[in-house]
């Protein structure tokens, strides 16, 4: 029986040793592990203003979306051709949506995107910034300054105020207000999305989603604050 004790204590210790390497080997795991992704939505606490920001849609929608982009980023291309069309299709032609887009041109990595920012505001002028939006989307690889006359040419804008207004800059303190304001609101990268619900000259309840995300990921949010703006 002695014997017997003994070979149960010898066993029991045999395991505590065992437990403790165990767990060691788990923290050294873990500390050799990425910390995980952050979540696709967040909520974050703000009222973020509109102000005179180019809108699509109704003034007094439901929703707000409000994109942070850069016209020679190829996720905010993709943004722009596979989900925006939908968007417009079931949310911004209906009502329930008004658009927002702001400039967030990565100068460090696009060097053609502040200009071709300046470009829409310019075309903004005679009435056309959303055909320059898309047109500067569609024609990613033809950003620099003198294929944006060729832009302007296309969209039978007049050319002299167009040239004019580019050339002398009118708008590049307006870019750089929003790219402020989009560092204020956690932007780092673009697109990134901001989704809330209207208020007068703003918006609330505001969720933030980064990254170019497939339309039933961005239908499904929409959906969700959709039913929250009726309750």
């Amino acid at each position: 029986m002695e014997q017997l004790r003994r070979d149960v204590e010898a066993m029991q210790q045999s395991q505590d040793a065992l437990r403790k390497d165990l767990d060691e080997l788990k923290k050294q795991l873990q500390a050799r592990m990425p910390p995980p992704p952050p979540p696709l939505v967040q909520s974050i606490e703000a009222v973020v203003a509109i102000g005179d920001a180019p809108v699509k849609g109704v003034r007094d929608a439901q929703l707000t979306v409000m994109e942070f982009s850069d016209y020679q980023c190829p996720f905010c291309k993709r943004h722009a051709d596979n989900s925006l069309p939908q968007i417009d299709k079931d949310y911004i032609a209906t009502g329930k949506v008004r658009y927002v887009f702001r400039d967030f041109p990565l100068e460090s990595i696009h060097p053609q995107a502040f200009k071709a920012a300046e470009a829409a505001h310019c075309a903004g002028e005679q009435g056309r910034y959303w055909d320059m939006h898309d047109r500067l989307f569609a024609n990613q690889q033809a950003l620099a300054v003198e294929r944006l006359m060729d832009h302007a040419a296309s969209l039978q804008l007049d050319a002299a105020p167009f040239k004019q207004c580019l050339d002398g800059g009118k708008y590049a303190e307006r870019i750089r207000v929003d790219i402020a304001e989009g560092r204020k609101l956690t932007v780092t990268g673009t697109p990134t999305l901001l989704l809330g619900m209207s208020a007068d000259g703003s918006m609330k309840n505001v969720r933030i989603m980064r990254g170019a995300q497939a339309y039933t990921l961005l239908k499904q949010e929409l959906d969700k604050l959709l039913v929250e703006s009726k309750q």
